[in-house]
């Protein structure tokens, strides 16, 4: 049960990646994504498989020239604790490097799962006013999550903001 791989998504990838989710946004773990949004998304996935069957997935969304987050990351309950996730966040702090970003954001209820990854608690604002104003133009409700809007608040109550410098 330990032999996986972690590849870019495809289109086709797509149903397999809303499955996934699907009982994590049941227990409101994550926040659901439509099929468009997720077809609109496919070439920030990365997802994780084992004999042809998605095992898991994850995301990198570019927010700003230095500044990417980690999003929809998950691992089917039945091949956690086998080191998919790990597997993930690492392909995807490579696809950060390789698009030139210094800075990875989460927003997570795992603080212990990504402080084991150099992850760190942050603050209220970590970029300056005139991005900061920029970033509110966005209109991406990850950005506002980053931004710790108060209207994004009851989605997020109980997630920790956490940061890494690559």
């Amino acid at each position: 049960m330990s032999e996986f791989n972690v590849r870019p998504a495809r289109s086709a990838d797509i149903p397999g990646i809303h499955r996934l989710l699907e009982p994590l946004v049941d227990r409101r773990i994550l926040l659901g994504k439509d099929l468009a949004v997720l077809y609109g998304a496919v070439q920030e996935f990365v997802v994780a498989e084992a004999s042809g069957e998605l095992i898991g997935c994850g995301a990198l969304h570019v927010m700003w020239e230095d500044l990417g987050e980690i999003r929809t990351l998950l691992v089917r309950e039945d091949w956690l604790h086998h080191g998919i996730g790990r597997a993930i966040v690492e392909e995807l702090e490579e696809k950060a490097r390789r698009l030139g970003l210094s800075r990875l954001f989460c927003l997570t209820f795992e603080t212990e799962f990504f402080a084991r990854r150099g992850f760190e608690p942050i603050g209220e604002q970590i970029v300056d006013a005139d991005v900061y104003s920029q970033l509110l133009r966005s209109g991406d409700a990850g950005v506002e999550e980053f931004l710790d809007l108060a209207h994004v608040k009851p989605n997020t109550l109980g997630n920790t903001r956490m940061l890494k410098h690559l």
